[in-house]
């Protein structure tokens, strides 16, 4: 029985840590975990075996972080592909040393780097180093690819399409969300999984992070979201330092009876990740073994999905922001033609101020290079939002490179019943997980009867059926047709919406275009719109700066009863004099789109991350004769502080932290310039960071380094994989008051303490902030550290209090 027949059929048990119970058999820290395989492969042969004993049917290979980043002739290191095979071999020798049948899962971690556009690793190179290792894994003989403890659903996206792209092998991927169900990116249980199980992953779920107690809280969000096979795999607790060891809180005999709920609740394949040891596995496995194995489900919401926010179309009509598409709009076309993103970025964010859920980007200009025009505009609206998008295009090339480097779930606009379209569009729909727009037209053109359409509607739906795309995965366009020139359009429209509703198709419609060619559009367009969502239409693509639109969309919640209470309706008209004036201003389009760019206030241009308005603020307060000083103190600190408190109450996340960060840099930039003119070209007060020896993770510490250079902090930036004589002589030189330490993995966090000896040992008076995954306030504390650093912002409100800022 292969392991895609195993899933199925009958419950499922990982094994539990590896990096632990390295350390028990002797690795040192900063030693690399995965140079075991070589260097002592009977220990770690007799781990594997240890957990084949326990009754597992399936072990991890040691090959966590086998990455291209640290192995290899480059880093002095044994080569990728070396590791891997020796990796896939000790755990196959295991199972055969016990005369067990199982499975091997080739385990994927983290790069330990954060993708661009807010980190500096390439999605590209991203997919080369995880193509790399799973090459080697499955050339080796490896059943499964385990993609794991992934807190960045863009860097799983890299390894699930290095997976799929390089081998034939069922792919598992986990996640490890913090406390409250988000990952480090912003996304929520439902966005990550949506993500991955369109991507085709056989499995998904949880590891590492939280101890089961907690982990469990996200079992029901994730039973709505996706129908494949649930895995959890948790930590025996959060780690704590005790005798110079990692431990951690749940022993063997307390693990067992709160991994129960997990089985009970309908997660098929239970485990472990960091301090399980064989005897939690052991115990796992005989207090669920017989729980039965879930039902495979069926109903999960269609859904689509930006980095950080789903929207599915089971509740009121998604409203799809329709500005982002030349088509009538020639400043757009102007500005696409010379890649003034930042123009796009104020037609997105007018939009999702109005209302929109969802925005179409069509950059379909001529003469423009369409391929990288609409990767490089994905991109950068994609840095300012995490809503979902909807790539509007019919160039294939254009379609392939956004839905490669898309982050997320996106919606595919659109395949029609055409023979050699569909023969494009749909394998590039499917490798990609996208939802799918389908248009009623094929080498006839557009019926002019009900009939007609929802014929190629049947046909569009069918042929997607045969390359495995479902019909819940079909958004269905009847297609909008100009009632000043057809009386019937309107009512053909209206009529297959209720038809495909009946059959429980989703449907999307470009509103405007039943309006095409008279005057006072929105009349036509707003009552028009509330008959086809009282048909069932599931999608608008609308103008959500149109009062009238927006209108007759909340009119409509509250008259159908989805708008309980009539809540968001007087939300929504709480401020009347400002909502008709919009909808008088909106009689169409044009009149907004010759206006003005709008300038936002230096402060709000920081929190929205709009770099160009940033540096044209300063200059213009500069030009103004405003002193830099007070510039900084009077809207570059408050911006940077606002931003800070929005993300500490996780009103906004990581991206949106970067992204402003990077605004206010490129204005301090400027303002240093104007300082550097005057007497004073004094520096910060120096700050000492790096990741500790043996871990090259330098997310975190990344992040704090754009952070405190913001709040005009001279960082020294070690690096990684840093030894401590290193940090202890940087600290000397620098005169630092302050240094950082950052770890991921529990084998390195013996390196933080070992720091923290020396720097006490040679600079009692330097204090220390440390962060990292593994961390928490208490093992912070019992290995002398000063300050826990949960998160970036954190860490600098802990320097401006040490600085007196």
């Amino acid at each position: 029985m292969n392991f895609t027949e195993a899933l199925h059929t009958r419950r499922l048990f990982f094994d539990g840590a590896m990096g632990t119970m390295l350390q028990e058999a002797g690795l040192q820290p900063g030693e690399l975990p995965e140079t075991w395989n070589l260097l002592h492969p009977e220990k770690v042969r007799a781990i594997h075996q240890a957990y084949v004993r326990a009754g597992v049917d399936i072990l991890k290979t040691n090959t966590f972080g086998a990455n291209g980043l640290k192995f290899g002739a480059a880093h002095g290191q044994p080569e990728v592909e070396e590791l891997v095979r020796a990796g896939v071999e000790n755990a196959r020798a295991a199972f055969a040393a016990e005369v067990r049948d199982g499975f091997v899962a080739l385990d994927l971690g983290p790069t330990g780097k954060l993708l661009q556009p807010f980190g500096d690793l390439p999605f590209a190179e991203a997919v080369a180093l995880y193509a790399a290792q799973v090459k080697a894994g499955a050339a080796a003989g490896a059943d499964l690819i385990l993609i794991e403890t992934m807190s960045d659903s863009y860097e799983a996206k890299a390894a699930i399409l290095a997976a799929k792209e390089n081998a034939d092998l069922p792919i598992v991927c986990t996640f490890t969300f913090d406390e409250d169900g988000k990952l480090l990116n912003g996304a929520d249980v439902t966005t990550a999984l949506v993500m991955a199980e369109s991507l085709g992953v056989s499995a998904v779920g949880f590891n590492c992070g939280q101890g089961p107690d907690t982990l469990v809280k996200l079992v029901p969000q994730a039973l709505q979201a996706v129908d494949i096979p649930l895995v959890a795999n948790p930590n025996a607790g959060l780690p704590v330092q005790k005798d110079g060891k990692t431990v951690f809180h749940i022993d063997g005999e307390g693990y067992a009876p709160l991994m129960v709920p997990f089985a009970e609740a309908g997660v098929s394949v239970l485990g472990g990740c960091c301090g399980t040891t064989p005897d939690h596995i052991a115990r796992l496995i005989e207090a669920c073994r017989d729980i039965p194995l879930p039902a495979p489900r069926s109903g999960a919401p269609c859904a689509i999905a930006g980095y950080g926010r789903a929207v599915d179309f089971e509740g009121m009509p998604v409203i799809i922001g329709e500005r982002i598409n030349p088509t009538g709009k020639p400043r757009l076309k102007e500005a696409l033609k010379s890649q003034n993103m930042d123009y796009v970025c104020q037609l997105a964010l007018e939009q999702l101020d109005k209302g929109a859920q969802v925005l179409d980007v069509n950059v379909g200009v001529p003469g423009v290079d369409e391929p990288a025009l609409i990767e490089k505009v994905i991109l950068t609206l994609q840095s300012i939002t995490s809503v979902p998008l909807q790539i509007d295009t019919s160039n294939i090339e254009a379609m392939e490179r956004a839905l490669r480097i898309y982050n997320g779930r996106p919606l595919l606009n659109s395949v029609n019943g055409k023979a050699e379209n569909m023969a494009d569009v749909l394998p590039l729909a499917k490798k990609y997980g996208a939802a799918l727009v389908g248009l009623c037209l094929d080498e006839g053109g557009i019926a002019d009867t009900a009939k007609g359409r929802l014929e190629v509607a049947d046909k569009v739906i069918a042929e997607a059926g045969k390359y495995g795309i479902p019909a819940r995965d079909m958004v269905m366009d009847p297609l909008a047709m100009t009632i000043s020139t057809g009386g019937q359009n309107a009512r053909i429209d209206l009529e297959v919406i209720r038809q495909l509703k009946a059959r429980n198709i989703k449907t999307v419609m470009g509103v405007s275009n039943i309006s095409f060619g008279l005057p006072s559009r929105d009349a036509v367009n707003s009552a028009f719109f509330a008959l086809a969502m009282e048909a069932g239409l599931s999608a608008g693509i609308i103008n959500p700066n149109s009062g009238a639109m927006m209108g007759a969309y909340i009119a409509y919640g509250a008259l159908s009863g989805k708008d309980e209470g009539c809540k968001k309706y007087v939300e929504y008209f709480a401020d009347a004099p400002q909502m008709v004036a919009v909808a008088k201003s909106q009689g169409g389009a044009k009149p907004a789109a010759k206006g003005p760019q709008k300038e936002y206030p230096l402060e709000e241009a920081i929190v929205k991350g709009l770099t160009s308005q940033v540096e044209n603020g300063v200059r213009k307060q500069l030009a103004e004769g405003k002193p830099a000083l007070d510039i900084i103190n009077e809207s570059m600190i408050p911006g940077l502080n606002i931003v800070g408190d929005l993300f500490e109450k996780k009103k906004l996340f990581l991206p949106q932290l970067l992204v402003s960060a990077d605004a206010a840099k490129a204005g301090f930039e400027i303002l240093k310039q104007s300082i550097a003119k005057g007497a004073s070209t004094e520096k910060g007060d120096p700050i000492v960071i790096c990741t500790v020896k043996g871990d090259i993770h330098d997310i975190g510490k990344n992040i704090v380094k754009v952070l405190l250079e913001n709040y005009g902090y001279q960082v020294i930036d070690l690096g990684k994989d840093v030894p401590p004589e290193e940090v202890v002589k940087a600290a000397r030189e620098h005169d630092a008051r302050l240094v950082g330490l950052s770890a991921l993995m529990t084998t390195t966090v013996g390196s933080m303490e070992e720091t923290i000896r020396q720097l006490r040992q040679a600079l009692p008076d330097c204090r220390v902030m440390v962060g990292g995954a593994v961390m928490t306030e208490e093992y912070a504390r019992t290995i002398g550290a000063d300050f826990y650093g949960a998160n970036a912002v954190a860490s600098v409100h802990y320097a401006n209090q040490l600085f007196h800022k």
